[in-house]
């Protein structure tokens, strides 16, 4: 929380940007906003390979942030943060996708994942558990958690997807109908079958998942704390964030 000084201080450079456009005004207020890229990277990188490394994530992240600051509109009465976020998001996963860090053979188990847990679903009328679905690919509890393991990080572009791009140009992804169905004021255009769709998807999986994905998105926790408050693991907090949002993205797709 920012003091009154700090605030006054912070909406005099905005003024000041926005009626000269001026360099060094702009590079004050991206040093300002520094703490969020890092907020952001810190918080996707939990869901990457260990390959991955956040100094990258953080240098894509800078850039949307930048773009940010020189595209904000403060008239549009959204938050500069709510805004930047998600221009940060969408650089680092520009940048993701840039390295093509996913290999073929992770695609293909992810393609397996989705297609089997979807089948279930229609089969069994509700989520299936994790011992079904590893029955269903023919493999232990074990290697199916192995799995799961295996392809986080790639379902990071599946809350990606685009539902409705508006008038100016800004898209409204999967994600944010996840996390707040009133993020970005303007995007009431949105098709009310869009939200029913995900919201019927999200009805579908267990309250487990359901309980993830809430405190994860909108409750902002880690999964560590996550992990504290169901008395697992962060790794199976993990495996059950992977397997609801593969749910998520084959109901969508169909």
């Amino acid at each position: 929380m920012l003091s009154q000084n700090q605030q006054d201080r912070l909406d005099q450079l905005w003024n000041t940007y926005k009626k000269t456009n001026d360099d060094q005004v702009r590079d004050q207020l991206l040093d300002e906003y520094i703490p969020l890229v890092k907020y952001v990277a810190g918080r996707m990188v939990m869901n990457l390979p260990t390959s991955v490394e956040i100094g990258d994530l953080e240098s894509f992240g800078f850039f949307g942030l930048l773009d940010a600051v020189e595209k904000f509109d403060e008239t549009r009465n959204i938050k500069f943060e709510t805004y930047a976020a998600t221009r940060i998001r969408g650089a680092i996963l520009d940048g993701l996708r840039s390295m093509d860090w996913v290999p073929r053979s992770v695609r293909s188990k992810v393609r397996t994942l989705e297609t089997k847990v979807y089948q279930l679903t229609n089969e069994l009328g509700r989520s299936p558990s994790d011992s079904e679905v590893a029955a269903a690919l023919d493999v232990s509890t074990e290697r199916y958690y192995e799995l799961l393991t295996e392809v986080k990080g790639v379902n990071l572009f599946s809350l990606d997807e685009t539902v409705v791009t508006d008038k100016e140009g800004d898209s409204l992804k999967v994600l944010d109908l996840v996390i707040d169905r009133d993020v970005l004021p303007d995007h009431k255009v949105i098709q009310n079958e869009s939200i029913d769709e995900l919201a019927k998807a999200v009805e579908g999986l267990s309250e487990r998942e359901q309980l993830v994905l809430a405190l994860y998105y909108h409750e902002e926790l880690t999964l560590k704390e996550i992990g504290h408050i169901l008395e697992v693991s962060e790794s199976r907090v993990s495996q059950i964030h992977t397997k609801a949002v593969s749910a998520l993205r084959r109901k969508l797709a169909k």
